[in-house]
């Protein structure tokens, strides 16, 4: 293994609803976005790293270099469910840490329609949707909360007061796709999707990209970039043993906890020592669930942790100070380096209004059903 490796440029779109424009499009502004945020050129990258879900196998990132600069390098694209955009910056980190380059480039797009994912079945025979419950996301999440408040006693209050902390915390975040306070009885009162969640307590549906520069030490040494580098000191990548439970209910839980067990030895800290954390709130009940399974809080602790505002900004842990999935938006390609773009500008000290005063180290979590957990650990240089 080589020294460490660090990003030198980050950055992402505001997230929205773009119909006119095409996911290549996306993906260049982005790269063009971190490319100016190092102070580089694309003619700089040795290779890249494409994210994208919806459009798997379309050469995504060869489209988008169609944009801004052919240079005849190493593409590579990723597809590995809300874990996409992750994997491709963990891939192209693993190439800088592995000696095989100097200088290399994540990106992550998503085009999103609207309405509910997951579900179908296809293939042949009887469908199992509908008949032995349901994939859909906001049904598989829902059942995760009824679990935890059946083993804890968490309340439909408890799971709401997520959406009003992330809501709140996207009115400062120019980059959300939403910027709206929603107060508690806002949240509990608004249209009931899956019980417990309200429709405010779903993650949004958004088009969007992120993009990383990664360097290896001595590269960002000789470019002159350490001032801004943010430290990777871990990522971990995870997914589900075989459990029985599987054949008729997913498990949200255990991938997460096998990939931070790993990122946590990497970094050689622990929960005690991370500063916030951007997490996958796919749904009000999963970010709860996740305190727990990141270990920032005991089993059974989670419903307390929101309660006291451990987790909002201010608080011990700020999580998801970026507004979230929930507010932000779940562009999925997109989402994994949008997340590392949070913590990192937090560790560079420029959040402005959200900025976690006295942040060193942060943490961002993405996990996709299917199952894919990928989790990385920044740090301050």
């Amino acid at each position: 293994m080589s020294e460490d490796v660090y990003v030198v440029g980050i950055d992402m779109i505001k997230f929205g609803r773009f119909p006119e424009r095409s996911v290549p499009n996306l993906a260049a502004e982005s790269a063009l976005l971190a490319l100016d945020d190092a102070g580089l050129k694309i003619q700089d990258i040795q290779a890249l790293w494409s994210g994208n879900l919806g459009q798997a196998g379309a050469m995504v990132g060869q489209r988008m270099l169609q944009e801004i600069g052919q240079t005849g390098i190493p593409v590579v694209n990723v597809a590995n469910a809300c874990a996409t955009g992750a994997t491709a910056f963990r891939d192209a980190w693993m190439s800088v840490k592995a000696g095989v380059y100097d200088l290399v480039m994540a990106v992550g797009a998503e085009q999103m329609g609207k309405g509910l994912l997951g579900g179908g079945g296809g293939g042949k025979g009887i469908p199992k949707e509908g008949l032995l419950g349901s994939g859909l996301m906001p049904a598989v999440f829902a059942e995760a909360g009824h679990e935890h408040s059946a083993k804890y006693g968490t309340t439909f209050e408890q799971f709401a007061k997520v959406s009003v902390k992330n809501h709140h915390h996207s009115t400062l975040n120019p980059k959300a796709m939403y910027q709206k306070e929603t107060p508690l009885e806002m949240v509990m009162g608004s249209e009931m999707i899956a019980y417990p969640n309200t429709k405010l307590m779903c993650s949004v549906n958004v088009d969007g990209s992120a993009a990383a520069v990664i360097a290896s030490e001595k590269k960002a040494k000789e470019l002159g970039l350490m001032d801004r580098a943010v430290r990777i000191k871990a990522s971990a990548l995870a997914s589900d043993p075989w459990q029985e439970r599987d054949l008729v209910m997913p498990d949200v839980n255990t991938c997460t906890r096998i990939a931070v067990k790993s990122a946590y030895e990497q970094a050689g800290c622990g929960p005690d020592d991370i500063d916030l954390v951007e997490l996958h709130d796919c749904f009000a009940t999963a970010e709860i669930l996740h305190y727990e399974n990141l270990g920032l809080c005991g089993d059974g602790e989670a419903g307390k942790m929101i309660d006291e505002g451990a987790t909002a900004l201010g608080g011990k842990t700020p999580v998801n100070v970026s507004g979230g999935l929930l507010s932000k938006g779940h562009p999925l390609g997109a989402t994994g380096i949008a997340n590392i773009y949070e913590v990192s500008t937090h560790l560079r000290g420029e959040a402005g209004k959200r900025q976690v005063e006295g942040a060193r180290m942060g943490m961002t979590h993405v996990i996709g059903l299917g199952s894919a957990c990928a989790i990385h650990i920044l740090e301050k240089v």
